[in-house]
């Protein structure tokens, strides 16, 4: 029986194809352009789909016989479309300025504290809601052709089976779901002014959809009985594809953003949660949510140094027959004493300020390009401390965190972690976590395994394990008293 995880990223897709005993058979990528101009961030759903159709013909094309696909995506972004699902005007990514000041004026007409004591996340524009009040304001005609509004997930599902559902996870990053109730807040969406009914209908995590359509198997190679299984939010499906389930272990997505994504019991003080910026979201297990911890840039600061400061370097590893990273490693030391600052692309917990920059402090006429390269791993590490400490009050009280995404391959990055975090970290064999955790769930809905634990058992795999060490530990601490007060010092001056 083979099972697949279909994950829908920002700027491209992939599908990974496991059999029955856990082992990747197959795996699909397909990007996409994304638009970027000043005030306006956005992408075409139908490239999306044009990618998702291209990873599915591509896998069917030589495995026929697929028995079922889950599908997770990256949230807040939407899409309105008619009747059929054709999308009527492009996606406007989270990045996106507009809805700022439709958010402020529904933080007019309900309380903003009550808002996210229902919604779990404090309003802001990146959400959905505000950008829907933003094109009705704007686009009425438009808003008022709309026969749906998706995310993407949803919208994937429904081209796929023709059915109209969204996973709770997912329907939480749109700002106006009840976490609680898990229905759309008629509450949030009246002072909205939105027609919650447009939206799909909400469902729990590993909900089977249906069969793919006739139509869709045409254009995708996918039989007719092949199962489509609606899977998550992306940050849900990896906390699933590394294996975490209860408070006592954590997710740390080690890719191109840094995100610890760690579990609660039952929905944690949401005056604490608010304060830093936290969302909660309800997990994949009834009862229990999760919280985002994170960075936006992770990796992407790391590929900011080699492209940017270690061109030299990267040559110098071409000759020598290796990687730059390794070679960057072999010329450093950790401490550095350096304080990077990874607010490259802007804040996000526990400040959720996109008008901050980076800055790297501390340079002198002996700085190697190496130096830069450890300090921004270094910086990247300080900042999910400094997210660890604002969640204590929440009732966080994980001892380890589980690794997954490319950092995960790193082995001195690893070790930095354990040793700033003052934690055991666990790094998994496989970079996709999302779609392992969609193939898990996917699994579990067609009746491949019995439960999360013995999927987890047949489908996650531990690679190495890096313990703190005391004297490093107290050396970095020495350094993190200075990075709690670099963003305050910087602020002020971009």
């Amino acid at each position: 029986m083979l099972i697949g995880g279909l994950d829908i990223g920002t700027t491209g897709c992939k599908l990974t194809l496991f059999n029955e005993e856990g082992k990747r058979i197959h795996k699909e990528y397909s990007d996409y352009p994304v638009m970027r101009s000043s005030g306006i961030h956005e992408v075409d759903a139908e490239a999306i789909f044009e990618g998702v159709k291209k990873v599915l013909r591509g896998t069917a094309g030589q495995y026929p016989k697929i028995a079922g696909i889950g599908v997770t995506s990256f949230g807040e972004t939407f899409v309105m479309t008619d009747e059929s699902g054709k999308p009527l005007r492009p996606a406007m990514l989270y990045t996106d300025p507009r809805g700022k000041e439709q958010c402020e004026r529904l933080c007019k007409k309900i309380d903003p504290k009550k808002a996210a004591e229902i919604s779990g996340v404090k309003p802001h524009e990146m959400y959905s809601l505000p950008k829907l009040m933003w094109i009705k304001e704007n686009e009425p005609e438009l808003y008022a052709k709309a026969k749906h509004v998706f995310l993407m997930e949803d919208y994937i599902v429904f081209l796929l089976t023709g059915k109209a559902a969204i996973d709770y996870s997912l329907a939480a990053r749109t700002m106006g779901f009840d976490i609680r109730k898990l229905c759309w807040s008629r509450e949030i969406f009246d002072a909205a002014g939105i027609d919650a009914d447009l939206l799909s209908k909400p469902v729990p995590a590993g909900t089977m959809a249906g069969t793919v359509t006739a139509e869709a198997s045409h254009l995708t190679g996918l039989g007719t009985e092949t199962k489509i299984v609606y899977i998550s939010h992306d940050q849900i499906a990896a906390a699933v594809g590394a294996g975490v389930f209860d408070s006592a272990s954590a997710v740390d997505g080690a890719g191109t953003v840094e995100c610890i994504t760690p579990v609660y019991d039952s929905v944690p003080d949401m005056e604490v949660m608010t304060r830093g910026n936290y969302a909660v979201v309800p997990y994949v297990i009834p009862g229990k949510y999760v919280c985002y911890a994170f960075s936006y840039t992770g990796g992407a600061l790391i590929k900011w140094c080699l492209d940017t400061i270690a061109k030299k370097e990267k040559e110098e590893a071409e000759q020598e027959k290796t990687t730059v990273n390794e070679l960057l490693e072999s010329r450093s030391e950790s401490p550095t004493g350096l304080l990077v600052l990874p607010h490259f692309a802007g804040a996000a917990t526990p400040y959720m300020d996109t008008g901050s920059k980076g800055a790297i402090l501390g340079l002198t006429e002996e700085t190697t390009a190496a130096d830069i390269y450890r300090a921004c791993m270094e910086g990247v590490a300080y900042e999910m401390l400094l997210n660890l400490e604002y969640l204590k009050d929440s009732g966080i009280h994980f001892q380890n965190l589980r690794a997954t995404g490319g950092g995960a391959h790193s082995v001195e990055w690893m070790q930095m972690k354990a040793d700033i975090l003052n934690m055991r970290i666990t790094s998994l064999d496989i970079v996709d976590a999302g779609t392992v955790g969609s193939a898990m769930l996917t699994g579990i809905a067609i009746g491949c395994f019995e439960n999360l634990g013995q999927a987890a058992d047949i489908m996650v795999h531990e690679a190495a394990v890096y313990s703190p060490d005391e004297e490093k530990h107290r050396r970095y601490m020495d350094i993190y008293k200075r990075y709690r007060k670099l963003y305050e010092a910087v602020r002020g001056l971009v």
